[in-house]
Formats: C-alpha cells, structure tokens, sequence
C-alpha cells in the first residue's frame, strides 16, 4: 500500500524545470501578443485612425501590457487575423480600420478599468 500512495504521490509532482519552464513559455507567448498589438497599432493605418478619432497612440501603445494575459492573446489574435484579411483582400480598408477602432477602445476601456 505505501508504494502504491507514494508513486500517486509522484505522479502529482511538477519538477521545478518544468515549472520554470511553463512560466517561461507563458512569458514568452505574452511577449509575442505585446508585440503583435504593438506592430499592429504601429501601421501607418492604425496611426491615421487614432489620429482622426482622437486617441493618442503612444498612450495607447504603452497601456497594451497592462491588460491580462487572456486579453492579450484574444486582441492579438484578432489583430493578426485583420492584418491577413486585409492583406490577402478578403477586407477593405473601411472594415481594417473599424476593427482597429474597436481593438483600441478595448484596451482604453480595460487600461482605465
């Protein structure tokens, strides 16, 4: 019976290396979301829409790593894939340029809350 508790026990283990290594990977993938929003909220597009609807982009640009790690990846993801739309021309540039609307409402919204 005591071997039987003591490999369950085992199995409920986490190595400190695979530790370091998920907080590694997590802070890796949160790095790779900052910048995917920061390049995106840096395109000459994004810059003319800030401009024109008043919101200051380098307020806007230094508020994205305040927002959570979940939030990070949804708005990424949603950036990258308005980037490849546009690009490939599925999109125009009225809907590119709602959607970076949208994105950086999203993060002033939660910046401030």
């Amino acid at each position: 019976a005591g071997s039987v508790s003591q490999a369950r026990a085992q199995d409920h283990v986490v190595t400190s290396q695979a530790l370091q290594q998920q907080v590694q990977n997590s802070a890796a993938k949160r790095q790779q979301n900052i910048d995917t929003l920061t390049k995106f909220l840096s395109t000459p597009e994004a810059e003319h829409a800030m401009q024109t609807h008043h919101f200051d982009a380098v307020k806007v640009r230094s508020a994205i790593p305040t927002l959570s790690d979940s939030e990070l990846a949804d708005l990424a993801g949603r950036a990258d894939s308005a980037q490849q739309q546009f690009a490939g021309g599925i999109i125009g540039m009225g809907l590119l340029l709602v959607l970076i609307i949208a994105i950086v409402v999203i993060i002033v919204v939660v910046a401030v809350h």
